[in-house]
């Protein structure tokens, strides 16, 4: 049986998402094919380490401040805390599978993303899009603040987040956007 894909147009990827366990704890894998031009943006999760491995095709991956090429059979480790991204600068979609420990709320987070942007709350560069767009951002950041913290769009330095986040995150909680409800909210 086909897993489910779920579709991220503005990031121009497709993702399904497995879940087992090994030695070490519980693993949620990602398998992601990456459109020529896609791919994410700098973050970091604080708690959550990943392994990212190649099956097809070739992805550029940051690492720090560090770019680095992979192809199929190639692998990049990313550590917790540690600033990352990758991208497909090529012509062919990429096939990458990720395996992030501890999941945490990574297919939630990666979820929602992909809902905003079927639903047009965001630019093609990934900038939210009108107020709506705003809160909703605002609500996914504040959200899922614990397991990334997002390096684009640029964000407010971390003491004016902690004063409007909340209050701003509660109006877009009115609107439904809560982590792991933007679907239904967005009817994406």
């Amino acid at each position: 049986m086909a897993q489910e894909q779920i579709v991220d147009p503005v990031l121009r990827q497709r993702l399904s998402f497995s879940r087992r366990r090994d030695e070490k704890g519980e693993v949620l894998e990602i398998d992601t094919w990456v459109e020529p031009g896609g791919g994410v943006t700098p973050h970091v999760h604080p708690g959550m380490d990943e392994r990212f491995t190649v099956l097809e095709g070739r992805t550029s991956f940051l690492s720090g401040r560090e770019w680095s090429e992979a192809s199929a059979g190639e692998m990049a480790v990313v550590p917790a805390g540690t600033r990352h991204a990758y991208r497909n600068e090529t012509e062919e979609v990429a096939h990458v599978l990720c395996e992030a420990r501890p999941p945490s709320t990574l297919e939630e987070f990666l979820r929602d993303t992909a809902a905003m942007g079927r639903a047009g709350k965001f630019t093609g560069k990934g900038i939210p899009r009108g107020v709506d767009g705003l809160l909703a951002g605002v609500a996914l950041a504040h959200g899922y603040r614990e397991m990334v913290v997002l390096g684009f769009p640029p964000l407010p330095p971390a003491p004016v987040q902690r004063l409007l986040f909340p209050p701003l995150a509660r109006v877009a909680e009115r609107r439904g956007y809560r982590p792991g409800n933007f679907e239904a909210a967005l009817g994406a």
